[in-house]
């Protein structure tokens, strides 16, 4: 009886370690400005606003956009140029598919930036599974605009086009872990709201000001109605009008069950 007792453990704690290697980890890299990636417990790849090859903060080696490596989706919260970045091109290298506000979606397909297959159309409190049924990823309200600059190549001249509303994603992954990236955005009361319904553990928040929140916007967002696991500062230091400080912020925030992850542009950090 021992002895079958003893098997019977050893078993147990095979198969729970081969889970655990099964279910892997989550690793969040940093690219400078808001371009995130994210590899998922499933070994996916998922890549948000990914300005890389003009961000003077994104490391020098990945602005060959091939270091970044194999990506299966592409994330993108608004049109303007610091965010949909490389987004085309990488589209195009990988055969992975572009989400991205409606408007935006469409302009980008008429005017003949993007082929109508490499987009994923959805809008505000849609949910897709485009990698999976064990990632879902949601669209959710953001508070800034969405113009898109376009170099019309007939002319040379820049021409702005219609860019959609800007937006937010939850991103749920295959253990349940939720990352809100919120993309720019001032502060709004429906952030609450959003908090409630889809409880992030991780927020990747804009805090640089001028065009977003400024670290006090953020940390009240964080402390009073967000109340996440984690944080981790972006869209700060990139130009010079981005003056917010993650110390600023912390300090800002005060006391908090959040563990705010200050990254370096490149730097790796693991849930």
């Amino acid at each position: 009886m021992r002895f079958m007792a003893a098997m019977v453990a050893v078993l147990m704690f095979a198969l729970g370690s081969s889970l655990a290697q099964a279910q892997g980890s989550v690793e969040v890299q940093w690219l400078g400005q808001a371009a995130m990636k994210i590899t998922t417990p499933g070994g996916k790849v998922i890549l948000i606003d990914p300005f890389l090859t003009k961000n003077p903060k994104t490391p020098a080696q990945y602005k060959n956009l091939d270091a970044v490596g194999k990506i299966d989706l592409i994330l993108v919260t608004h049109a303007h140029g610091d965010h949909l970045g490389d987004a085309p091109e990488l589209s195009a290298k990988n055969n992975a598919k572009i989400i991205a506000p409606n408007g935006l979606s469409l302009s980008l397909i008429e005017l003949g930036v993007v082929k109508p297959a490499q987009v994923l159309r959805m809008n505000k409190s849609g949910t897709v599974s485009p990698i999976g049924p064990g990632v879902k990823v949601t669209m959710v309200a953001a508070e800034h605009s969405s113009e898109l600059s376009h170099r019309n190549p007939s002319t040379g001249k820049d021409e702005i086009h219609v860019g959609g509303e800007a937006a937010g994603f939850i991103v749920e992954l295959e253990n349940g872990f939720k990352i809100w990236h919120m993309g720019d955005t001032g502060l709004f009361g429906d952030m609450k709201t959003i908090a409630e319904i889809y409880k992030p553990d991780l927020v990747m928040m804009p805090i640089g000001g001028h065009f977003t929140m400024g670290p006090v916007e953020a940390a009240l967002a964080t402390r009073e109605w967000i109340k996440p696991r984690f944080v981790i500062p972006m869209h700060y230091g990139t130009f010079a009008f981005l003056k917010g400080t993650p110390q600023e912020y912390k300090q800002a925030l005060g006391q908090s069950n959040t563990r705010v992850l200050v990254l370096n542009p490149g730097d790796v950090a693991g849930f």
